[in-house]
């Protein structure tokens, strides 16, 4: 698939979910110890709770689990006795659980609040897994890869459509990354702008290499020279 055309691709995504992942309300409560989350880039469900995330305004570390994955899709099985994704494990209260409702229920209950809206339902099922449709080959399958010593850092939001790029490429790779979601309202950007330079997403740090970098085209391509296989 040409680069045009996956820019073209994942806007669409991120278009059929008619915002959702874009805007953030600040948590209420931040969690101590990072939320981690096992799920895989193509997964209808797992976008749910990724959406939550960045509209919560909340880091996680994302182990990756894509179809045929050796790295975390066994121990997140063994850990929550079925082969279904997304999991969801949070250190500060003990809970685990899967079920993306229940997660982004958890999410607002624990960390948002009640009134905070989130799109559930068969209608946002549909809308979702339409996102999935639109780029069906990425983010699914597990690519033969080299482990990474340290997790890699990302910062990103759901919505955005480079960010995908890269997400799918990590997902991929089965490459372990500190989420840091940085979407619109977020009031963590200005400290994200102080690092970096500049609002823009995704910014990807290596701390195995020390490299750090914008532009969606340019981190996959060092993370496929990198890591892959």
């Amino acid at each position: 698939m040409s680069r045009s055309t996956d820019v073209v691709s994942s806007t669409l995504a991120s278009v059929l979910r008619f915002g959702v992942g874009l805007s953030a309300r600040p948590a209420t409560r931040r969690p101590e110890k990072l939320l981690e989350l096992y799920e895989f880039e193509a997964c209808p469900f797992c976008r749910r709770a990724r959406e939550a995330l960045s509209k919560f305004d909340l880091d996680a570390m994302i182990y990756p689990c894509p179809r045929g994955g050796t790295r975390f899709r066994p121990r997140a099985i063994e850990l929550s006795g079925k082969s279904r994704f997304p999991f969801l494990v949070d250190p500060n209260t003990g809970k685990s659980m899967l079920e993306s409702a229940d997660i982004v229920a958890y999410l607002r209950e624990t960390y948002g609040a009640p009134s905070d809206p989130v799109w559930l339902g068969a209608v946002g099922l549909v809308s979702s897994s339409m996102a999935s449709g639109v780029r069906p080959n990425h983010g699914r399958s597990a690519r033969p890869s080299r482990a990474p010593e340290k997790p890699l850092e990302l910062w990103s939001f759901e919505g955005s459509p480079y960010s995908r790029l890269v997400r799918e490429t990590l997902c991929e790779l089965e490459l372990p990354y500190v989420l840091h979601n940085v979407a619109r309202g977020s009031p963590r950007r200005e400290e994200f702008v102080k690092r970096s330079g500049k609002m823009m997403v995704p910014y990807l740090a290596d701390p195995n290499t020390g490299r750090e970098m914008f532009e969606s085209a340019d981190i996959v391509r060092y993370l496929d020279e990198t890591y892959a296989i």
